[in-house]
């Protein structure tokens, strides 16, 4: 059984008293699975007049994958969809060949709690039609005294609704008292797991609030103690084939392909397309370095 790999996250404040929790990409572990990006945003309660507000930005090579936990947020994109996303939600949006989008607090002053995620595309689907889907119903069953959702992919003889293209899995688990759970694995799968509220012990070791627990592969099943009140996010899949680049809001396989991207969202092509009043996204924040997990 692989040792547990203990990943620290980077905060960043987004203004607005709006503070994330950015455990992937990371140095000592770039994916887990098609899983290639998290942040954990909240709990927060904004001041009056204050909310989050994330600007028109591009996407390409991914899917964007929102887990509402607590608020409200309004999702709007250059396809011309506008999507409410509420508690127990999840948004899906598939970047692909190209797509902006804004999200922003439906009411500001309210409290807010969620986890963004990105699923890089298999370079067989990475340049498909950008497509948004919500899905307000998920699969969901109890465990000891644990509450569990099935994010995405498969579990037992459950299936997520969300539409992916690669092998993997995401659970949601919260409970009100304290719960010994014990997950069936895939042992091709690699697994990490993220408490989002409170700690969680694994393999007699304990996983503080925000800290990324990398499990590797090979495991059949995990034992899980929660505290009461924990809430745990895990996700796994099958190591991811294909070495995976990453630039600002861009995933993708060459450098070269990243660069036009990003060449032509300066120069408001119609590749991105433009949102809700007409207008053509502008550029929103300045480029990151390559980071290939850092």
């Amino acid at each position: 059984m692989n040792p547990i790999v203990r990943i620290q996250p980077r905060s960043a404040d987004l203004g607005d008293g709006m503070l994330v929790r950015r455990a992937l990409p990371n140095r000592q572990q770039r994916m887990v699975g098609a899983w290639c990006f998290l942040d954990h945003a909240g709990p927060v309660r904004f001041e009056p007049g204050k909310g989050m507000h994330v600007g028109a930005h591009p996407h390409i090579g991914l899917q964007t994958f929102t887990w509402l936990i607590e608020g409200e947020v309004l999702h709007r994109d250059s396809l011309g969809n506008e999507q409410i996303i509420r508690p127990g939600q999840v948004n899906l949006m598939t970047a692909g060949h190209g797509i902006a989008h804004t999200e922003d607090s439906l009411h500001d002053g309210e409290q807010l709690h969620a986890a963004q995620l990105w699923i890089a595309l298999p370079p067989e689907h990475k340049d498909c039609p950008p497509a948004f889907d919500h899905y307000a119903e998920l699969p969901h069953w109890r465990e000891d005294s644990a509450e569990l959702t099935l994010l995405a992919g498969r579990y037992g003889e459950r299936t997520a609704p969300a539409r992916i293209h690669s092998p993997l899995v995401g659970i949601d688990i919260a409970c009100d008292s304290a719960s010994n759970i014990t997950l069936q694995l895939d042992p091709g799968f690699e697994y990490g797991l993220m408490p989002l509220v409170g700690d969680a012990m694994v393999d007699g070791e304990t996983i503080s609030a925000d800290e990324l627990a990398y499990l590797g592969k090979g495991r059949s099943e995990l034992q899980l103690a929660l505290p009461a009140g924990a809430r745990v996010l895990f996700l796994g899949g099958e190591p991811f084939e294909e070495p995976v680049l990453m630039w600002w809001n861009f995933v993708g396989f060459s450098k070269e392909d990243i660069a036009q991207a990003q060449t032509e969202w300066e120069q408001g092509a119609a590749r991105f397309g433009t949102i809700g009043d007409g207008q053509a996204p502008r550029l929103v924040a300045p480029p990151l370095p390559w980071r290939n997990g850092g």
